[in-house]
């Protein structure tokens, strides 16, 4: 959708969409500490607030505010909802009804069809790689008498890159069993998942999971189970309430 030159006097800063006819008493403050009202297009109602800039920088603050604008509308019950992503200005209602809902119109219904019901969970892994690696070793005795032996002893090139490899693939491989075993036992608790990229050095496993409202506390359950069977290695970021954006992608 074209953004180019609003006013910021008349602009308007969308924030998501859900099924006309929407919320009819919204109490929630956006960004500009503007409060947050519907408009309805045919059968989507978008969540809005007049806009104070041409921009919005992606600083924490702004995107916290974002957030929470879509979690309180939630909250409030509107459960069913597209979020729509960081700082997208339009300058009219038309621009909205032109840019999106007239060529995107079934993509969109269908989306909210899809979320009817559902609710994104997301998981976050977080690991030691040191305290991995020498877990590692101490179930690989070979390698470890291998690394022992040549500590302290000149190596030459060859050795030196032979042995990296070989601790690297070490570690990939318990990183992976960590990843196998959370995937294998939360996905069939979910209707899908995604698979996130590993930001840091010390995440193991990144993935969110679209699931039934209901189905929450058995999730979370099994997660502490997980937790619990790694025996404390491990540090778990659980975020359990989130507007759905991994699924709702065009």
């Amino acid at each position: 959708m074209a953004t180019a030159s609003p006013n910021p006097a008349s602009a308007l800063y969308l924030y998501g969409i859900v099924a006309a006819p929407g919320p009819r008493h919204l109490n929630v403050v956006g960004l500009d500490k503007q409060p947050v009202r519907v408009h309805v297009l045919g059968s989507l109602a978008f969540l809005y607030s007049q806009t104070c800039q041409e921009r919005y920088l992606a600083s924490r603050a702004n995107l916290l505010a974002h957030e929470a604008v879509l979690e309180s509308v939630m909250n409030e019950g509107h459960r069913t909802l597209l979020p729509l992503q960081f700082g997208l200005v339009v300058s009219s209602w038309a621009q909205v009804e032109q840019d999106l809902v007239k060529p995107r119109l079934a993509e969109l219904l269908a989306l909210l069809q899809r979320l009817e019901g559902k609710r994104e969970v997301g998981v976050k892994v977080f690991w030691d790689p040191e305290r991995e690696l020498q877990l590692g070793l101490e179930e690989n005795p070979a390698l470890k008498a291998r690394r022992d032996e040549l500590a302290g002893t000149p190596l030459g090139l060859e050795a030196v890159v032979e042995m990296g490899r070989a601790l690297e693939q070490l570690l990939e491989q318990r990183r992976q069993h960590i990843a196998h075993t959370f995937t294998a036992a939360l996905v069939p608790l979910a209707s899908d998942c995604v698979e996130g990229k590993l930001l840091t050095e010390n995440m193991a496993y990144n993935s969110a999971f679209l699931i039934n409202w209901e189905d929450e506390p058995a999730f979370a359950q099994k997660v502490e189970e997980l937790d619990q069977a790694f025996q404390g290695r491990l540090r778990i970021r659980y975020n359990n309430f989130t507007a759905p954006y991994n699924f709702v992608k065009l």
